[in-house]
């Protein structure tokens, strides 16, 4: 994608926590030397705080959503500890638990049920875990590609032991790698995308995302801000709520990646711009927003926890800081911890 406006190239798969920059700018995660995000590159010159913004224009372009209870499978690539788990899973849990106190994960989805499909049918509030595979021995290696993501799907579907089940219109499939374990483009310029399975790899078409921890590979980026990059100086790492980073990090961008799996499962239905090769989703207009006043460089105001971790919202028992999704119906960013609601 070119952008008439800004001097910079963006190569994309959907979902993806950005890719290749040239033109220098501000914006929330550091990247090394580059420093503008996707919304900076279509809409930085009409942005105001919040990514409120009269041209952006978030279509439906008729394909369908996840109207019927989402089940989430994961996939443990890599080794990782049970404590790490439980964080995940109770992120994921918490966006049906609609008796959390408030701010809640579960006031935060409320935002993606808005969306429709072409019946007027609405993305659905029911959203489990479903079964899980554990990859321990990292059958594709520690060094994988964006298509071989595809092919550790594969075999979760068709393993000979409790494979995972097939469930191409409620289902979302999550691979998560751990600490140790590299990603085509991690950390130079992504921490997750989202698409759906080939039919010629997995032999169905199922959607899916990948996140990575970055506890080890870059922090500072993928973590951010429960940890900063060296070369930014004087700028201090926040406290995570869970008490572990890398995972930290993560909640953000699986529920960056959920969020768009649900709005937009085949990519041809919830973006906004003109071409679905290079869609600019619900969650991507909203990157680093976390609270009120948020958008650019700044974050918006957050929670302090007694115990100073910095959140934004609350679980089933646990916090998470979460960044905000589009809202199409008042054409700005939004989320439960906003101080106007």
């Amino acid at each position: 994608m070119t952008h008439s406006r800004v001097t910079a190239s963006l190569v994309t798969f959907s979902g993806a926590f950005l890719l290749l920059f040239v033109a220098p700018a501000i914006a929330w995660r550091p990247w090394p030397n580059q420093k503008i995000n996707a919304t900076e590159l279509q809409f930085g010159g009409f942005k105001k705080y919040e990514g409120s913004s009269e041209f952006v224009k978030m279509k439906y372009h008729m394909g369908p959503v996840l109207t019927a209870n989402i089940t989430v499978h994961t996939i443990w690539y890599g080794r990782w500890e049970k404590s790490q788990k439980r964080i995940i899973r109770e992120f994921i849990s918490s966006i049906s638990a609609v008796d959390s106190k408030q701010p809640s994960v579960a006031g935060w989805w409320k935002t993606v049920q808005l969306y429709t499909d072409q019946t007027g049918a609405n993305i659905s509030r029911t959203v489990r875990l479903g079964a899980e595979k554990n990859d321990r021995f990292y059958s594709h290696g520690k060094t994988l590609s964006r298509l071989s993501i595809q092919s550790v799907i594969k075999s979760a579907v068709t393993s000979s032991t409790r494979p995972l089940p097939i469930s191409p219109k409620s289902g979302l499939y999550l691979v998560l790698t751990s600490d140790d374990v590299y990603v085509q483009n991690f950390c130079q310029n992504v921490c997750g995308f989202h698409y759906f399975t080939f039919p010629a790899i997995v032999g169905y078409t199922l959607p899916y995302a990948w996140i990575g921890n970055s506890a080890k590979f870059c922090p500072g980026v993928c973590a951010y801000p429960f940890a900063v990059p060296d070369y930014i100086p004087g700028l201090k790492p926040m406290k995570s709520p869970n008490g572990d980073t890398g995972v930290d990090g993560m909640i953000s961008v699986i529920g960056h990646e959920i969020a768009e799996l649900a709005t937009n499962p085949l990519v041809n239905a919830w973006y906004a711009g003109g071409d679905p090769v290079f869609p600019v989703e619900i969650a991507d207009l909203c990157e680093g927003i976390y609270g009120t006043g948020g958008g650019g460089s700044y974050t918006g105001q957050m929670l302090n926890g007694e115990d100073g971790a910095t959140y934004n919202m609350n679980g089933i028992r646990r916090r998470f800081l979460v960044q905000w999704v589009w809202n199409h119906v008042v054409n700005y960013c939004t989320g439960p911890n906003a101080l106007d609601q």
